[in-house]
């Protein structure tokens, strides 16, 4: 959204006092509007005129008081409290910051250029909220970060602008901390509305659909469903288009009005008539005097469609729903951003359609958005990816060609001929080149990302407008500059029709103007299959880069590619699209994750040296299956920056990377790639915003690679340097459990019947096949929970293993990494396990280290060491262990004295671990039994955790009442079992602290280290 909602603003802007802003407002005119000021102001510098500036703005018109006068809150050149750096004027509260003000002399035309100079002071004054930047001519007002802004044009506000900059800037409002009241409380509208919008738009279109296929029962219902969404897209538009004075005001209610009218007269035509009739007026025009014409906007949204135009719909229908969504605002309430998050939700309907058509349940962990790995990417995501691709590839070419702001600044004045038209040289040349840029988001779902680059160049045409006018002191006329960008510089694909039609409605809100044509975006914004070109396997999706975009492939291919690749993982793909993309792509390994494969496909369709930036999942910059497409990124082309911005997607169980490279074909070395994390523990969206747009690095480093072989390992955390004699794949080999079902694999192949009925599960053991079956769940620190499944075990299943992996003396590893330590145990009895449970088989001979190494495995020095070390560990979703990193885990010397002591503690913790276990679980038992509690609360299965008071408490919530005899009793013996459990745990931690500080000495670490692995770091 923009820095507030429009409904929030008019609320209050209402509530200022008119009479005081007008006055405010003739003062400010008389010294800004002043012909002679601002002339003066255009040609002062920088140091001449920001006290002046401060004075004239802040103390006469706004009512602030500056230094030295009594009791000042303004003040010019406030030092950092960090370093020696002054910002060029504060606003105070209570003797510190609240804004940090930073000017620049009219010579500079890019603000963005001291935006970050801007809050890097910000950041050093901790309790300041605002930031405010200007040029003398423009000032922009941010509101802790500075992703969205307002600016306001100093030397040429009407009262309109003015009314905003005075409730946002005058002492009293800014003090009172309006503008984030006013910040926050659009964000709780815009949610709201949101809400709302969808609620009302989703019921307008299962209602629709359902209509559609009631009164046209000879169509197909999905391609009726499909065209009740285009249907919904008219009359979105219309509704903004009203709001936004493109189209005649109410246009949708007069049109109801008018079917009224007519059916009173004995006149009725179907409502959906008299529309469509208007649709037609959008696609070639209607002229007429006044208000009334129509222009034509058709962009192929209101061409002539066969089925939608001769379809019946029922009145009541229509002017029911669109009499609801006439009551919104939509200029002032909903941003065009709601859309995306409408669409994402909206994906879901037309899966559930799918499966309604096809007789099937749904299953709503495989929906559509998660199934195609669909998250609408926030506003701070796709701007901080845009400015780092487009932005630093116009900055490159500015320098280029020489053009700095200043050379502009004094016009025509004093400057030869020749100077002025080499000045316009540089800008024709610059603008030229914009004019044939070319970015694409090859997965542009509702168009998130596009129109980031469509505002980023809207914003970098208007800069050269600017310098030009400024070259030739003539008034600024912005040329219509947007449906060129439109047609020539955006291009995206998505495999989602919805997704497409949404992106393409989203471009043309945003860009229409009254009396001009709408783009036509069908060449530009496609529907397709990004990674299949092959009919065979996509069938219609199947999308040839070359083919559909000959005009940018004729130069080689994007300048640009921005995105957020589909999270798809292989399962949810057909074997069909497996096998392709095991063919066609040299980075698919093993288990496919779409989002990798996107990588590969950025590379290709990009042109030499060009740039791209998305954000991925991060786990791929340590796992063993993307070693390829590790070294595509860092040693075949160029990484310039990773940044981990970790937790983003809601709902998404992923922490993600922001990848930023180019595309190189001369490999030379050394590289270098910056690597930069925010901090992992921010909860808060606007944490996360705000570290990002501030650049608040919680690491900030960068990696040299010298050659083709280098091997790529990156951490966000300090790291835990471990040394050891031996590898524990010196001791051990080690296997990953079994996979049950997949699609097609297994003898027979698995249906997928197969697979959701389970059929080769059991909860007894039919025969000699059946085995049991254990997983994550069970397998804990030193323990192994009972089982309570089988499996029929041998090649029917996905992908078994050699039976031999599962029967012999083992360790047992849980690859969840969920607690401080690794669940590692012991077993030797026949359990076969799934992938979630790795097998270490100790090598011939090495029998006698399985407990030791057991026991260091199991310490805490381990787990420290995996999660400083490796990505994966470093997410806060589900971070999971590595078999090979495990097994290249460093092993100390360990003589036979040290082997003797570490074999006699794991025996110790594995019996009084089972003791502990069994008489926590027969207590269990007894409640269950005794008071027919089928399922005990959390906290009664972990009662050694509680005093008798909280054991009573959760007896009651299980609504279990017991006399006050019957308490006694129970206190003597839950008493009596507490402190059983209690010395038993007290002599495993004992233990414990044992193997930890021989583990310690083993591995020669030092102070710093122990406090490193005890947390203290």
């Amino acid at each position: 959204m923009a820095l507030f909602q429009n409904s929030v603003l008019k609320k209050y802007l209402g509530a200022e006092d008119q009479l005081l802003v007008k006055e405010a407002f003739s003062a400010y005119q008389k010294y800004f509007h002043h012909p002679q000021v601002r002339e003066n102001i255009r040609a002062a510098k920088e140091e001449q005129f920001q006290e002046g500036f401060l004075r004239e703005l802040f103390v006469n018109i706004l009512g602030y008081t500056i230094n030295p006068e009594p009791d000042y809150n303004l003040t010019t050149e406030l030092k950092n409290i960090k370093d020696s750096k002054k910002t060029d004027g504060a606003i105070l509260k209570d003797g510190t910051a609240l804004a940090v003000i930073e000017l620049k002399g009219t010579d500079t035309k890019d603000l963005d250029k001291i935006r970050d100079q801007a809050f890097s002071y910000k950041n050093n004054q901790p309790n300041c909220i605002y930031v405010i930047t200007s040029n003398f001519e423009k000032l922009r007002f941010y509101i802790d970060n500075a992703v969205d802004f307002v600016e306001f044009n100093i030397l040429g506000m009407q009262l309109e602008e003015f009314r905003l900059f005075w409730l946002l800037l005058h002492k009293e409002n800014l003090m009172a901390g309006l503008p984030k009241k006013i910040k926050e409380q659009s964000l709780v509208a815009e949610e709201q509305v949101t809400k709302k919008l969808y609620a009302d738009y989703s019921s307008f279109k299962q209602e629709l659909w359902q209509d559609m296929v009631r009164l046209n029962p000879g169509i197909d219902e999905l391609d009726l469903y499909k065209k009740s969404q285009k249907l919904l897209d008219r009359f979105l538009f219309i509704f903004f288009a009203e709001d936004k004075g493109l189209l005649p005001p109410n246009s949708i209610m007069e049109i109801v009005n008018q079917w009224l009218e007519l059916k009173d007269l004995d006149a009725y035509i179907p409502l959906y008539d008299r529309f469509k009739l208007y649709f037609g007026y959008l696609n070639t025009g209607r002229i007429k005097p006044g208000k009334a014409e129509i222009h034509a906007y058709n962009g192929g949204l209101f061409a002539a469609d066969p089925i939608l135009d001769t379809l019946l719909i029922s009145d009541q229908l229509i002017e029911k729903h669109v009499r609801k969504l006439t009551e919104y605002d939509f200029e002032s309430e909903v941003d065009t951003n709601i859309l995306g998050h409408i669409f994402e939700h909206s994906l879901n309907d037309i899966e559930n359609v799918r499966a309604k058509l096809a007789g099937e349940e749904v299953d709503k962990s495989k929906t559509k958005r998660k199934r195609d790995g669909v998250f609408y990417t926030p506003k701070y995501i796709t701007k901080y990816i845009v400015d780092n691709t487009l932005g630093r590839l116009c900055t490159e070419k500015r320098t280029e060609l020489g053009i700095i702001d200043e050379e502009f600044a004094e016009g025509k004045r004093g400057k030869q001929k020749k100077t002025i038209l080499k000045l316009k040289e540089k800008l024709d040349a610059y603008r030229i080149w914009l004019l044939q840029l070319t970015i694409c988001d090859p997965a542009c779902g509702s168009g998130a990302f596009l129109n980031q680059v469509l505002e980023f160049l809207m914003a970098e045409h208007r800069y050269v407008d600017e310098l030009e006018a400024q070259l030739f002191d003539t008034p600024l006329i912005l040329p219509n500059v947007e449906n060129h960008i439109l047609e020539n510089n955006i291009f995206g694909v998505d495999i989602n029709e919805e997704s497409v039609e949404i992106a393409r409605l989203s471009l043309w809100l945003r860009t229409a103007k009254k009396g001009r044509k709408l783009s036509s975006l069908n060449s530009n914004i496609k529907v397709g299959n990004s990674l299949i070109d092959d009919p065979s396997v996509a069938g219609d999706l199947a999308f040839d880069w070359q083919a559909q975009f000959p005009q940018v492939f004729a130069k080689g291919g994007f300048d640009v590619v921005v995105g957020n690749p589909p999270y798809v993982q292989s399962h949810s793909l057909d074997e069909k699209s497996k096998n392709f993309i095991y063919s066609a792509y040299k980075t698919a390994e093993y288990q496919i994750n779409t989002y990798a494969v996107f990588m590969e496909r950025i590379l290709k369709i990009l042109s030499d040296t060009s740039l791209y930036s998305v954000i991925i999942p991060n786990y791929w910059l340590s796992t063993q299956n993307d070693s390829k497409l590790r070294i595509q990124i860092f040693l075949e082309n160029e990484c310039i920056e990773v940044l981990n911005v970790f937790s983003v997607f809601e709902d998404a169980t992923v922490d993600t990377v922001i990848l930023t490279g180019k595309k190189t074909l001369d490999i030379k070395f050394p590289k270098s790639t910056k690597v930069v994390a925010i901090k992992k523990d921010y909860k808060l969206i606007s944490e996360r915003l705000s570290a990002i747009s501030d650049k608040l690095w919680e690491t900030n480093q960068v990696f040299l690679f010298e050659s083709i072989n280098d091997e790529i390992k990156i951490s966000f955390e300090k790291k835990l340097e471990l040394d050891g004699n031996f590898l524990v794949e010196d001791y051990f080999e080690g296997y990953q459990g079994m996979k049950t079902y997949e699609q097609g694999k297994g003898t027979p192949p698995q249906t997928r019947e197969m697979m959701n009925e389970r059929v080769y599960h059991s909860l007894s053991k039919i025969d000699d096949t059946y085995l049991p079956l254990i997983g994550a769940g069970n397998v804990q620190r030193y323990l192994i929970k009972p089982f309570h499944e089988y499996i029929k075990y041998g090649p029917n299943l996905a992908a078994p293993r050699k039976e031999e992996i599962f029967i012999k003396p083992r360790l047992l590893v849980n690859r969840i990494l969920s607690k401080e330590k690794i669940d590692i145990t012991y077993e030797e009895h026949p359990l076969v396990n799934n992938t979630d449970v790795f097998n270490f088989l100790p090598k011939h001979g090495k029998e006698e280290f399985v407990k030791p190494i057991l026991a260091i495995l199991a310490s805490k020095i381990c787990s420290t060491y995996f999660r400083k070390s490796n990505v994966n560990l470093s997410r806060a979703a589900f971070p999971k262990l590595n078999v090979n990193n495990l097994m290249s885990f460093p092993i100390p010397a360990l003589n036979e004295e040290k082997r003797k002591f570490l074999t006699a503690s794991v025996d110790s913790i594995l019996k009084m671990n089972q003791s502990l276990f069994e008489l926590v679980e027969s207590l269990v038992d007894l409640m269950k039994a005794k008071f027919s509690i089928d399922k005990p609360s959390t906290k009664l299965q972990n009662w050694p955790y509680l005093d008798f008071k909280g054991f009573l408490g959760e007896l009651k919530k299980a609504k279990v009442k017991l006399s006050l005899a019957e308490e006694a009793e129970w206190m003597v013996y839950f008493n009596e079992q507490k402190a059983k459990a209690q010395a038993l745990q007290a002599d495993m931690n004992r233990i414990d602290k044992e193997i930890d500080a021989l583990v310690y000495e083993l591995y020669g670490l030092t102070e710093e280290e122990i406090r490193i692995v005890e947390g203290g770091l």
